[in-house]
């Protein structure tokens, strides 16, 4: 790429230096849904589970070694190769406390929240200078929110838990 970067996760801690970037648990999950497991794919679930439910980075590195090492990991090496690849963005995961992790579990929301951010900018063309698109965006966060009728459940426990984490960066009356 011209700009040096190799791909989005590079851009974005590029713009946000302290952004940890997790790779999505569910994806992970149901990667093996392309193997053609469809008769045993909620078994495989099952058993991935003590890995993305782990209380913490080294339980969940213990869980992967026994899948590993397992029927499952035997079975369908792929499964585990996977986990691995991506492991050093998985243990980022487990930096949240639980009602964190429940709350950004699955990026279904953040999923739905880019795609109705990209159809508001998808019949612009081109913008002629970043405050443009800065203001479009902002203008369609805000039209996107208004909609929204009530948050995640954990959502109240989890925003306590941010304002912990990241002090200033998040406010709990946001």
């Amino acid at each position: 790429m011209f700009d040096g970067l190799k791909g989005f996760p590079d851009a974005i801690t590029a713009v946000f230096p302290d952004t940890l970037l997790e790779a999505c648990i569910v994806h992970l999950i149901h990667n093996f849904l392309q193997l053609d497991l469809w008769k045993e794919g909620k078994a495989l679930a099952v058993a991935l589970k003590p890995i993305s439910q782990a209380d913490h980075a080294e339980a969940a590195e213990r869980a992967l070694s026994e899948f590993e090492q397992g029927p499952w990991g035997e079975r369908f090496p792929i499964v585990a190769q996977s986990w691995l690849r991506n492991w050093a963005h998985v243990i980022l995961f487990f930096a949240f406390s639980a009602p964190v992790r429940k709350v950004i579990y699955m990026t279904n929301a953040i999923e739905s929240l880019h795609s109705d951010v990209r159809k508001s900018t998808r019949n612009k063309g081109h913008f002629p200078n970043d405050e443009a698109a800065s203001k479009l965006i902002w203008l369609a966060l805000r039209n996107i929110t208004a909609k929204w009728k009530n948050p995640p459940i954990a959502w109240a426990s989890a925003k306590a838990q941010f304002a912990i984490q990241f002090g200033d960066r998040f406010k709990l009356d946001d």
